[in-house]
């Protein structure tokens, strides 16, 4: 029960210095909130709540504001390395040198991962299964072979597609790359944010 509690309360700190931590990095950029807003496509208002710790800190917010600051979206939760059980749970291994880290703490429909796949992860071999993917790429360049699309995805960059066609992403094999992936089991998508449509003119008299 002890460790229940400080498990929650690591989690409750770490929360309540995101807004903090992410008007630092806003200032320190010299970025206003209307320039950010129109950058990420989040209302200037709720980038103000989130910063004065009155808006809860989501993925759907937080992707898009690393996306602008081209920043990893470690540097805006300011998370602990991982090995702190309070607040981050045991990563594993899987196919032998894939990092996998969970991200999401309840079971449900969608799941969060972070993933750290090594350089010699290059050879692709495809695969399908049922499910929805989106990529999010924290650094490094990513390599992702998509039925007849072989693409590279830079620090920044992400991707999202139906895991039924055949699929395989690892590293270019010039190093190391860390990725966000939401992953859906039975083809739940990530819901995002749109950016506000402008107001369309008037028609002439």
């Amino acid at each position: 029960m002890e460790e229940r509690e400080e498990h929650q309360d690591a989690i409750a700190r770490t929360l309540s210095e995101v807004g903090p931590r992410l008007r630092r990095i806003r200032t320190r950029r010299g970025v206003t909130l209307t320039a950010l807003a129109e950058a990420t496509g989040i209302s200037k208002s709720t980038l103000s709540r989130l910063e004065s710790g009155q808006r809860r800190p989501s993925l759907e917010l937080l992707l898009p504001i690393a996306q602008a600051h081209q920043v990893p979206l470690d540097e805006l939760v300011g998370a602990p390395e991982v090995g702190d059980p309070r607040v981050r749970l045991t990563p594993r291994t899987v196919h032998g040198n894939t990092t996998v880290l969970p991200l999401t703490r309840q079971p449900g429909p969608q799941q969060a991962y972070k993933m750290i796949l090594p350089p010699d992860r290059n050879t692709p071999q495809p695969c399908t299964h049922e499910g929805y993917e989106w990529l999010y790429v924290l650094s490094g360049r990513l390599r992702l072979v998509l039925a007849d699309h072989d693409l590279v995805l830079g620090s920044g960059e992400a991707a999202e597609f139906d895991t039924r066609v055949p699929h395989w992403f690892g590293s270019t094999g010039d190093g190391a790359v860390e990725v966000l992936s939401l992953f859906g089991r039975q083809g739940e998508r990530m819901h995002v944010r749109a950016r506000p449509r402008s107001a369309e003119p008037s028609p002439s008299p």
